[in-house]
């Protein structure tokens, strides 16, 4: 349904129950001919709900807009409340019309329109027939796009996903990391920093949340890299913090632990950047190249693996480092003795450890006790091997 607009269904405002008249906030009856014409949806909600209750008020706010906008838009209430009191309440907060309160015609609509779950939202549109065709649940699109959703059918939401897919195939970074209003990303300290400095630069785009843990902990490992990369490869790098925080205060406790840079924290960018990418977890951290396009979607484990060794950190570089590490392990023996341990040690590979020889860091290739905690960098078995075993 709703899939291609040959596939829309066809509904007579008969089968809306039969109802004559619909109810506006504070009981008042109006005439179910007052929607002909308008652009009309249908909102299958109920207060015990509370996706439903976090949904309410951003539908309030696009249906809102696009009334003071000229937008000829109508929204009907159905109600799945357990009781009629539940239902006025409910209604009071709505500035749309609703159906009675009847759970039987309620459960029938249900299965008219395929609402298996609310919140949903079924738009309608008017035909030359006098009835209406409507189209899927639009709650997802409408979370998604906000306001720019309208009229919320199947077909907006191709042009929006084609409009995504443009941004992020073009490589123009103002229409990537701006807006109309905004062109420039910010500092920590509220520095504004020009979009177009950053052209040609290789850029990681860092979506993360202050209340993350994993995050706090990737940040530090994101920040050294990041320092490194200012010395070994200056003016070439740049971190573009997303945030997935959930409020101003917290953005900026985010931002202070940061030496790199972030889209404000007001305005729709960084909602659009998460849907765009498709970030549905967090930490995450996307590579654009000097050309603006991505390059690397899995930025956080290739930093967590190679660190800065990595950049700039496309597909081949990964490719040679996997390389020279399977170089460099072929040449090293599987299992050795060393006069400092008791026990055999056999090669491994680890992300980071401390060397209980020379008591430094290292990273990679390593030879571990498999009974008990005693890693030796190979540089520091080679001085002191008794034999391969």
């Amino acid at each position: 349904m709703g899939g291609n607009e040959e596939g829309k269904k066809h509904v007579k405002m008969a089968q809306l129950g039969g109802v004559e008249t619909l109810l506006a906030s504070g009981g008042k009856a109006v005439p179910l001919s007052s929607i002909e014409g308008k652009m009309t949806c249908l909102f299958f909600s109920a207060h015990w709900c509370r996706p439903c209750r976090n949904f309410t008020p951003k539908l309030l706010e696009i249906y809102t807009t696009l009334r003071n906008t000229g937008k000829n838009i109508e929204i009907i209430f159905i109600s799945l409340d357990h009781d009629e009191s539940s239902f006025l309440d409910h209604l009071k907060g709505m500035p749309w019309l609703a159906l009675p309160f009847d759970t039987g015609l309620t459960r029938k609509l249900c299965a008219y329109f395929d609402v298996e779950h609310i919140p949903a939202l079924i738009p309608l549109s008017a035909t030359p027939s006098g009835g209406f065709e409507f189209d899927e649940d639009a709650v997802k699109l409408v979370e998604e796009y906000g306001v720019d959703a309208y009229p919320f059918s199947a077909k907006r939401g191709r042009e929006l996903e084609a409009m995504d897919k443009a941004r992020i195939q073009g490589g123009k970074l103002q229409e990537l990391l701006g807006c109309k209003e905004r062109d420039y990303v910010t500092s920590a300290d509220g520095i504004k920093v020009p979009i177009a400095g950053l052209i040609g630069k290789t850029i990681g785009l860092y979506f993360g949340a202050h209340w993350c843990p994993p995050c706090r902990v990737f940040t530090k490992q994101l920040r050294e890299v990041y320092n490194e990369l200012t010395i070994l490869s200056p003016r070439s790098f740049e971190i573009i913090f997303i945030s997935i925080d959930r409020n101003k205060e917290e953005f900026q406790a985010s931002l202070n632990a940061m030496p790199w840079l972030a889209i404000p924290y007001l305005g729709t960018t960084r909602q659009e950047l998460t849907r765009m990418f498709s970030v549905k977890g967090i930490p995450a951290l996307l590579i654009l190249g000097p050309d603006g396009k991505v390059v690397k979607t899995d930025g956080r484990r290739t930093i967590a693996t190679y660190g800065s060794l990595a950049f700039p950190f496309t597909e081949s570089r990964v490719s040679e480092l996997e390389a020279m590490l399977k170089n460099e392990g072929d040449k090293l023996p599987h299992r050795v003795s060393d006069l400092r341990h008791g026990h055999v040690l056999e090669l491994d590979m680890a992300k980071a450890y401390i060397c209980d020889g020379c008591q430094k860091p290292g990273r990679y290739w390593v030879f571990s006790c498999k009974q008990c905690d005693f890693d030796l960098h190979p540089s520091c078995i080679a001085e002191s091997t008794l034999g391969n075993i």
